[in-house]
């Protein structure tokens, strides 16, 4: 439950044009008269933009919205009841939104700290109206880039557009990101993004709440700001069909961890983009027409990037001691501005071959990689590790509980083992002889049928019509 006299702050933020930084204010206020001031760093791309390009009140509700979903990694430690705005305003429906996405996004972190959210987050609201200005943009496309094989086949896709695509990275530029912009063969704009290190010293107190928070919203708030000051009509996530299933129920309500992934969350953010900040911008995801056994397929076509995607989180993930797994496991090799190159990289360090992540994705690329090429890029077979027999089971459907991790449907990992058995290729496997003994016999009546459904394109999307054709020739 949220703490009873801890208050939470949104203190406004800070523009520094010379510098290209933008600074991010944040107060919480606990019980025992306990203060802590946070401050949230962004620093813009170089060359720096053209700010006098967007009109200060836009660029203002954009800066806004940023502080608002920067804010949640800072909110999450108490889960306080009571927010203000000290210098900001909401209308009744902005709040509303912001309540959504606070709620569900944190969906998960409530399940795994056992927190009723119900009525648990409500922002404060005012009289205030936004209007949403035509702004000039350029034909120009953006593509968010994580490195992983979804973002690639959405960059392979969108280069045979006639119009130019830009990487957009959050954060530290990982070997993975470099490598596999560099065979893409495309300019990179990068934010970097500093949260308040006291962040991390509360993270480890007791009574203080830890857990997953929607970090594609993230993405999406920050991708806005840079298509703006950046003059980018299109922005393209490569968020897929796939994220729109939860994983459990809590409360009364689905628990989905790619929540901000959705198109539910898609299509709230699009319409609050359009209603109180920019007319005619278009954020929308290439790949939700697919679904990631699909994507899996289109990608094995793009070969040269076997060596050089990962789509594991957890070697990715900050640690305590403020570097991910890969550059802990690399120290000697780092460069001096803190990455390594992606040939310093062995597989065990850019896929950690325990999680769902791994063996979801492992799985669905058994049905199209040989696999004498698929244990090379894994550095090991994982349907012969009996430690994650019960991940498989759980991707499988064969538990009450997806995995809490970006990974498919239930029926996607059937079919996908269903392809990989008749191939025969790890037949004498452990888990695949799992699978054979104990879940085949009970859905091989519906296999042909989920086969045809998870390689169709769905219809629920934004993709604009002149992008959905270079979808449709896959």
């Amino acid at each position: 439950m949220s703490a009873k006299g801890v208050s939470f702050e949104f203190d406004g933020f800070e523009l520094s044009r010379n510098l290209g930084k933008i600074y991010f204010y944040y107060t919480l206020k606990l019980n025992d008269n306990k203060v802590y001031n946070f401050t949230e760093t962004l620093i813009l791309p170089d060359p720096l933009p053209d700010f006098s390009l967007v009109p200060k009140p836009t660029l203002d509700e954009i800066l806004k919205s940023v502080h608002l979903i920067l804010g949640i990694s800072y909110w999450k430690t108490y889960c306080p009841k009571e927010i203000k705005l000290k210098k900001l305003k909401l209308s009744k429906e902005q709040a509303h939104f912001w309540n959504v996405v606070y709620t569900k996004g944190l969906g998960e972190f409530f399940y795994e700290n056992q927190i009723d959210f119900h009525d648990l987050v409500t922002f404060p609201f005012s009289e205030h109206e936004s209007l949403p200005l035509e702004l000039n943009l350029s034909e120009k496309i953006l593509l968010p880039f994580g490195g992983g094989k979804d973002s690639i086949v959405s960059g392979e896709l969108l280069k045979k557009s006639t119009k130019s695509l830009t990487a957009f990275v959050l954060g530290k530029n990982t070997p993975i990101q470099e490598s596999g912009v560099k065979t893409l063969g495309i300019p990179t704009l990068q934010v970097q993004r500093r949260l308040d290190p006291k962040l991390m010293e509360l993270n480890q107190l007791n009574g203080v709440y830890n857990g997953h928070i929607p970090i594609s919203a993230i993405y999406h708030f920050v991708s806005l700001l840079v298509g703006v000051l950046c003059g980018y009509r299109y922005i393209a996530f490569s968020n897929e069909a796939s994220s729109n299933f939860g994983n459990v129920t809590y409360l009364g309500e689905t628990i989905n961890h790619q929540w901000s992934k959705s198109f539910e969350f898609e299509t709230l953010f699009r319409n609050y983009v359009k209603t109180y900040l920019v007319k005619n911008i278009e954020i929308f995801s290439f790949l939700r027409p697919l679904y990631e056994i699909k994507i899996a397929q289109v990608f094995v076509d793009f070969p040269e990037y076997f060596k050089s995607f990962s789509s594991c989180n957890t070697n990715f993930k900050i640690q305590s001691h403020g570097l991910p797994n890969y550059a802990k496991a690399t120290l000697g090799t780092l460069r001096r501005d803190g990455s390594a190159t992606r040939s310093s990289l062995k597989a065990s360090e850019v896929w950690c071959g325990k999680c769902p992540k791994c063996a979801f994705v492992f799985a669905i690329l058994s049905a199209f990689i040989p696999k004498k090429e698929l244990v090379d890029i894994f550095g090991k077979n994982l349907f012969n590790e009996t430690s994650l027999v019960t991940t498989y089971k759980q991707l499988l459907g064969m538990t009450e509980i997806k995995p809490f991790d970006c990974v498919g449907t239930p029926e996607e990992s059937q079919v996908a083992f269903y392809m990989t058995h008749q191939k025969g290729d790890y037949d004498t496997d452990a888990i695949m002889k799992m699978f054979v003994a104990e879940l085949l016999p009970n859905i091989t009546n519906s296999l042909e049928s989920e086969k045809v459904k998870v390689f169709l394109p769905q219809k629920e999307h934004h993709v604009p019509a002149e992008f959905l054709t270079l979808l449709e020739n896959h």
